[in-house]
């Protein structure tokens, strides 16, 4: 049996074709594949390792440029990597387009009232809400509803650019972790805001991760996910033209800015003390 010796073991998130494609024109036969949420690379013979290990450091160091030659493809392989490396992810875009769905295709309304913050009845044509009562699955599930394609397209992307990233560097369970704690908070200061009403959405949670993602890298550099800030300073512009109420003028519907706000606060206070947990015991270890 050939017997492998591990050369690299790095973040899913990171690009390692342009080091494959360098290897390739070396000669060294390598392999890279995914366990347990890391992109490993081994080889055939252990002094190779060591000079995959060098050539990685100077490459990622800038002492090593590594040009391609036309526009790299990537193979169904590596997609269907990316795909898998973010599972919670995938997940929650499929529930936000199945809640999506019950809207479009005109379900019944008491499947929308099972899953709006608090439940309501049609009374003379007008929605009158009750009390949650012990149905706390409500503080989480209205971010599944979405009232609109443009609403759910740009959700949906929005959710994968910035939660497949985040997933890919604080594992499953924290992402999780994560989504349950700023859909809790976002719902929860929308509901404070404007009071028993139906609304719904995942941009709370989008906005929550935005933050997340900005704060948590300046406590911990090895997490390589933090925004451009030509993206930060459009994604901020939009919550401010929102809040000051210009989207509404324009046509454009009622937006759940108190979501998007309590959204964007949680995940900066997530993101630094997750980042600066981290960081505590990469030092300790």
């Amino acid at each position: 049996m050939l017997d492998l010796h591990e050369a690299l073991s790095v973040n899913v998130e990171e690009d390692l074709l342009p080091l494959s494609v360098l290897l390739h024109q070396r000669g060294v036969a390598h392999r890279i594949f995914e366990e347990s949420g890391r992109q490993v690379v081994v080889v055939q013979h252990a002094e190779q390792a060591q000079l995959v290990a060098a050539l990685y450091r100077d490459w990622r160091a800038g002492k090593l440029r590594i040009e391609l030659a036309g526009k790299a493809q990537r193979t169904p392989q590596e997609s269907t990597l990316r795909w898998r490396s973010a599972p919670v992810t995938v997940a929650l875009i499929l529930l936000s387009i199945g809640g999506f769905l019950l809207i479009y295709l005109h379900a019944p309304m008491d499947w929308l009232a099972y899953l709006t913050f608090t439940p309501f009845q049609i009374v003379g044509g007008e929605p009158v809400f009750g009390n949650i009562d012990g149905q706390y699955w409500r503080l989480i599930t209205p971010v599944f509803l979405h009232f609109g394609w443009l609403h759910i397209v740009f959700n949906s992307l929005w959710m994968w650019e910035l939660g497949a990233k985040v997933e890919r560097v604080v594992g499953l369970l924290n992402m999780a972790l994560l989504f349950l704690v700023i859909a809790l908070v976002s719902n929860a200061s929308q509901f404070i805001f404007s009071g028993a009403g139906i609304f719904g959405g995942m941009s709370g949670v989008v906005y929550g991760l935005l933050g997340f993602s900005w704060v948590a890298p300046l406590f911990q550099p090895q997490w390589r996910i933090q925004p451009m800030p030509t993206l930060m300073l459009f994604m901020i512009g939009w919550l401010v033209v929102c809040m000051v109420g210009l989207v509404q003028v324009l046509g454009f519907g009622a937006i759940a800015n108190a979501a998007h706000l309590g959204g964007l606060l949680c995940g900066c206070g997530l993101g630094a003390a997750f980042g600066l947990l981290s960081r505590l015991a990469d030092d300790k270890g």
